[in-house]
């Protein structure tokens, strides 16, 4: 099985690496914290520094996770020429659970989706993690350097 990083050059392997260690724990602690989020992204600029972007397209304390999306979108691509990597980050259901999907772009031209499944603990407060992973049935496809 072919992984991403069999058409990415080392720099563009960190670059991706470091997207995922600076989008997933904020995600992990909002859970653990609020048990929700709301989606934000993560970019690496021209000179490796890497800062969390959230968006806020005005419609209240609970607007549609769409909109946000779009808005951090459309600022992403604001500023495409200026940036080396991008994730956004958002709250999904997938097959039957809920889970962290990061999207993933780098300017080499890999991009891909992985997803950190989780559940919401009943009786005691908390989230459990399941493996990070490219998607149901595939755990073998994101493996870091």
């Amino acid at each position: 099985m072919t992984s991403w990083r069999d058409s990415a050059s080392q720099p563009a392997q960190d670059d991706l690496d470091a997207l995922l260690n600076v989008s997933l724990p904020f995600a992990q602690q909002m859970l653990d914290s609020r048990g929700e989020f709301f989606p934000y992204a993560a970019a690496i600029s021209e000179a490796g520094a890497s800062r969390l972007i959230a968006g806020d397209p005005g419609d209240g304390e609970h607007p549609l996770s769409t909109d946000v999306i779009s808005l951090i979108v459309e600022g992403l691509r604001n500023e495409r020429d200026t940036l080396r990597a991008t994730a956004i980050v958002s709250d999904v259901r997938i097959a039957g659970s809920d889970a962290v999907r990061v999207e993933c772009e780098h300017r080499e031209g890999q991009a891909f989706a992985v997803f950190l499944p989780y559940t919401k603990k009943r009786l005691r407060r908390g989230v459990e993690y399941g493996e990070l992973n490219a998607g149901p049935g595939d755990p073998q496809i994101w493996t870091t350097g």
